[in-house]
């Protein structure tokens, strides 16, 4: 596999950084890379910052490095997400800034605008893990409903294939989008690999695709090696 540096010319886009896979820029495909649960990892999400690309970070809300990784984000010319903890099926505990369908109306939108104030320089936010939540169309409606007080765009992770939320964002007008692959499901080289692969296959197919990894030390050191 070539490295993505030596067939890809970078370019930044609206809504979401993206990485054009074609030579002309008005009809190329797009992919662009998402990397979540940023703010816990204070070295891989410092070296995903550091990699000269437009990648787009997703930071949980009031984690240890969340605000050090920020600023660093933004003097980095990187765009800045907030990953919204929202309650999942398996009963994983979601920590600061998780939302629940146990949660009031108030609570549901209190907890968000916390996180909002939370993640300086945010321009849109995505879920993390909410394979419950996500599936139910009173709380959604609560979140997007709060979402459309600021000019930011919302990116379903579809942790559940039962997701709402796109289709909830799209009828509040809230520019959204659906991820297509996740890059390292299973921390293996050669997995994360396979994927990538199967990321610049769907953006050549349909024009654009949306890829979502995380600060593992085998998707930083196969990141740093492809897209340099």
């Amino acid at each position: 596999l070539l490295k993505l540096s030596t067939v890809v010319t970078f370019i930044l886009t609206t809504v979401v950084l993206a990485f054009p896979v074609a030579a002309e820029l008005k009809q190329q495909p797009t992919i662009a890379i998402v990397i979540d649960d940023m703010g816990n990892h204070l070295e891989n999400g410092s070296r995903l910052i550091d990699l000269p690309y437009p990648l787009t970070l997703s930071f949980l809300p009031e984690r240890r490095h969340t605000r050090a990784l920020i600023e660093r984000a933004k003097e980095n010319g990187k765009e800045i997400m907030l990953h919204s903890p929202m309650q999942n099926k398996l009963g994983i505990k979601l920590g600061k800034g998780g939302l629940t369908e146990s949660m009031s109306e108030m609570q549901i939108k209190q907890t968000l605008r916390k996180s909002f104030i939370s993640i300086p320089h945010m321009v849109g936010l995505n879920n993390h893990m909410g394979s419950q939540l996500t599936t139910q169309n009173k709380v959604m409606e609560w979140v997007m409903e709060t979402v459309k007080q600021h000019p930011f765009f919302f990116l379903d992770s579809r942790t559940s294939a039962n997701s709402v939320a796109a289709k909830i964002a799209a009828a509040h007008q809230i520019p959204n989008i659906s991820r297509d692959v996740f890059l390292d499901h299973f921390q293996t080289r050669k997995f994360v690999q396979a994927q990538f692969i199967k990321l610049v296959e769907l953006a050549k197919k349909n024009g654009t695709a949306i890829a979502i990894a995380h600060p593992h030390k085998v998707t930083v050191e196969y990141l740093s090696w492809a897209l340099t």
